[in-house]
Order: structure tokens, then sequence, then C-alpha cells
């Protein structure tokens, strides 16, 4: 089903192409209380260094919600309470809920789960006056996995990329550090 909601804003792009700095300067820009749900997990060294960036930059009067998983009820509960929502990332969430796949299998649960998390998250923004901003990996624009759980990440994914886009009042792509608006309209602020 396809909501339509003012509030919501998705910046998708490849890896390192300034999806999160852009992120940042949208919710800043928009002035206000800022709640951050971070998606990462730092289960090696060098993830665990780029959360410590990513700790360090962020501006410290914004409410920092770390939720590998489930990140619904967080934004039931602030979304009356913030101005912006800044949910990074998609990617990682869609990655971290796929912790039972199993090659073989049409892990059609798998990707249910997912959607309804996705659904929800939409649903519980048309009841909040919280601009949302989601960043996600584009994943339609790079080589064919060779393998089947590389393959259902990027179909799962991508499919939650479109839902979120469809129902998104701005969609960018960023290339290059340049945000590219492919949907909506610069002159409206969002609230």
């Amino acid at each position: 089903m396809i909501y339509s909601n003012k509030n919501i804003i998705l910046i998708t792009g490849g890896v390192r192409s300034g999806k999160s700095s852009f992120a940042e300067k949208i919710a800043r820009d928009n002035g206000g209380k800022v709640a951050f749900i971070a998606t990462a997990q730092a289960l090696d060294k060098e993830m665990h260094e780029r959360i410590n960036k990513h700790r360090a930059h962020r501006p410290t009067d914004w409410q920092t919600y770390e939720e590998p998983y489930n990140i619904l009820p967080i934004i039931k509960k602030i979304s009356q309470q913030v101005d912006v929502i800044l949910l990074d990332c998609l990617t990682l969430l869609v990655s971290n809920l796929m912790t039972n796949y199993q090659e073989g299998s049409e892990n059609q649960e798998i990707n249910e789960n997912i959607m309804m998390q996705v659904e929800g998250i939409i649903n519980q923004s048309l009841k909040s006056s919280a601009t949302l901003i989601i960043v996600s990996n584009e994943v339609g624009l790079g080589l064919v996995p060779v393998n089947p759980l590389g393959r259902f990440f990027r179909d799962t994914l991508g499919k939650a990329n479109q839902f979120i886009a469809a129902n998104s009042a701005k969609v960018y792509l960023m290339v290059a550090g340049i945000p590219i608006l492919i949907k909506g309209n610069n002159d409206e602020k969002l609230v």
C-alpha cells in the first residue's frame, strides 16, 4: 500500500557517496530537536572505529539511539518528542535482520519480516509531525552478486527502497557528494 507522507525524505546512493553527511546537514538545517537512530554493529575493529568517528562527528544535543534490529518501538516512543528522526541506515538494518538466512530455502519469512518493519516505519511516520530522514544504499547500479545471500540481500533492500521512495515526499540520489533531487520539489520546506 502507498501512503502519502510529506515528512519523509529518502537519501540513497552508492557507498561513500556522501549520504550520511547530507542527511545530517538536512537534519541540522531543519532546526529543532533531532533524534538519530544508528543501526550499525561493531562486529570488528574497523566497524568499531567507524562507529566512534560517527559518534564524535554527531552534534552533542542530538538524542542517539543505537539499535541494530528493532527500531519501530524507538520511532513510536520519540515521534512526538522531536522535530527530525534520522535513520542511518536502512541498508544495515536489512542486513542485520537477515541473520536467519539459509541458503537453499526461500527465506520468505525473513523478507516478510523486513517489509513489515519498513511498512511499520512508514505507518508510524504518518502519525508523527516529525520529519523522517532515511539513509539507504542504492543496490540497483552494481554487479549481480555471485551468491544467493548477496542476491537475496540486493532484492530485499531494493524492494524496501522502492517502497520508501514511493511513500517519500523527497528522494535524493547522492553521486560523488552531490545530492540530486529525483523526487519532490526543492522549493518545498518539510516541517
